[in-house]
């Protein structure tokens, strides 16, 4: 790829993720299913490392997680560092153990909304703001209601790859 495709491809990838944004921010939180808003944002991000790799994942969620860290308050950066491990690792586990499908994008979402809840869970407890049940249960109907989302978001990024990106996907 010559250095315009691959410019041309992340900005449609970065225009792939604007919608999703959206959703997340401004629409889905007007209408929570049982109090709980899904998170869209780590499945955008596990969608493209499936899709594209461990080094592009990197890259993807880091940008995912800039993007959170400065579309929402109250965040410390965590959320890139994060989002950027993420993407390495889903990006690298769908590379090398699974299948580059809607099922490996799956797994690798649920891997990183259950990583993300854990992660908010522990600190929760470690600030002592609630009891496990009850972080638990704001925690797992969460996780849930965010991999619901996870068809609507593959297919988006699974089109946009179709369209730009390479030879990849099985």
């Amino acid at each position: 790829m010559t250095r315009r495709d691959v410019i041309h491809k992340w900005t449609v990838y970065a225009l792939g993720l604007l919608p999703v944004w959206v959703l997340d921010a401004y629409i889905l939180p007007r209408w929570p299913l049982f109090g709980t808003i899904p998170m869209l944002l780590p499945l955008a991000a596990a969608a493209v490392a499936v899709l594209e790799g461990a080094y592009a994942g990197t890259g993807f969620g880091m940008a995912v997680g800039l993007l959170w860290e400065l579309a929402y308050p109250g965040g410390f950066g965590g959320q890139v560092f994060f989002l950027a491990l993420a993407g390495m690792a889903m990006g690298a586990v769908a590379q090398y153990a699974l299948n580059q499908s809607f099922v490996g994008c799956l797994i690798c979402a649920a891997g990183v909304l259950a990583m993300l809840d854990f992660l908010r869970v522990a600190q929760i407890l470690f600030i002592n703001a609630a009891s496990l049940s009850d972080a638990l249960r704001v925690a797992v109907p969460e996780f849930l209601w965010s991999l619901v989302w996870t068809p609507l978001v593959w297919l988006l990024f699974q089109a946009i790859y179709r369209r730009v990106g390479g030879t990849r996907l099985a």
